[in-house]
């Protein structure tokens, strides 16, 4: 295993194919400062460039939290002007998740609310546990989901459903969270259950789960005909690579593929 951390509060662990991207402020419950927002971004850019990560596992290093959302200590002492320089760096930290290229998978124990469950929605499985209180309650504060909440949730659940979340700022424990399918899967332990499903993942081909993966964010929002030619797009893309060889070469002599990643 190796790791990596970029500043104080993001730290990144790497075995075999898979990272575990590790919010780690605990003392703060995860709060996102500018400080931690730049950190996000910059290992979002790392990863993003790794060609030997084939799914990242986004984790918190707090017992109670995987993460409470912006930093509201920081922003109140923010002034108006301040506020606008900072608004690009928290864009990039949540943008920088939503657009990995390889599968994500966020791993959610207790507390992810706000811009926490936002980092959360940027994933494409949220995995929880029964301790997980989900929701974004920025409107009760006086200002929107902006890190993406507003754009994600009705995708992941539909317009009405997120309007009601959205609306009401109401938080949700894992049971009816899991339910509403505002996450996937409640486990006994999200981190396990989470690095277990990034190893199964893992298995199959870096090339055609990058692929596969691209094919779908782009597809969101488009008739059918326009998603099939992004598909068709998104196949020629892999079907004359290395993994394709591979991946056939493999299924007919009754062996694991040995990807070559290309």
């Amino acid at each position: 295993m190796s790791e990596q951390r970029f500043g104080e509060f993001v730290l990144i662990r790497k075995e075999g194919h898979v990272a575990e991207f590790v919010l780690d402020r605990p003392k703060a419950m995860n709060a996102v400062s500018s400080e931690m927002a730049r950190s996000i971004g910059e290992a979002c850019a790392a990863l993003a460039a790794d060609r030997e990560v084939r799914v990242t596992v986004l984790s918190s290093s707090n017992d109670r939290a995987f993460c409470v959302g912006a930093d509201l200590k920081e922003r109140n002492s923010f002034t108006d002007a301040e506020l606008v320089r900072q608004r690009p760096t928290a864009r990039a930290a949540y943008t920088g998740v939503l657009e990995l290229p390889m599968p994500t998978v966020a791993a959610v124990h207790g507390f992810a609310l706000g811009g926490g469950y936002e980092l959360a929605l940027a994933c494409d499985l949220i995995v929880a546990d029964a301790t997980t209180v989900v929701g974004l309650p920025e409107v009760s504060v006086g200002v929107i989901p902006g890190g993406g909440g507003t754009q994600l949730l009705p995708r992941r659940v539909g317009a009405a459903r997120a309007a009601e979340l959205v609306f009401t700022a109401r938080r949700v424990e894992a049971g009816e969270a899991r339910e509403l399918g505002l996450v996937d899967v409640v486990a006994e332990d999200a981190r396990t259950a989470a690095l277990e499903l990034a190893g199964r993942i893992a298995a199959n081909s870096p090339v055609g789960l990058r692929a596969a993966k691209k094919a779908m964010r782009l597809g969101q929002g488009l008739d059918l005909r326009a998603g099939l030619e992004v598909e068709d797009a998104a196949w020629r893309s892999v079907a004359f690579s290395g993994d394709r060889a591979e991946g056939v070469a493999a299924f007919n002599e009754k062996r694991k593929p040995a990807w070559p990643g290309e």
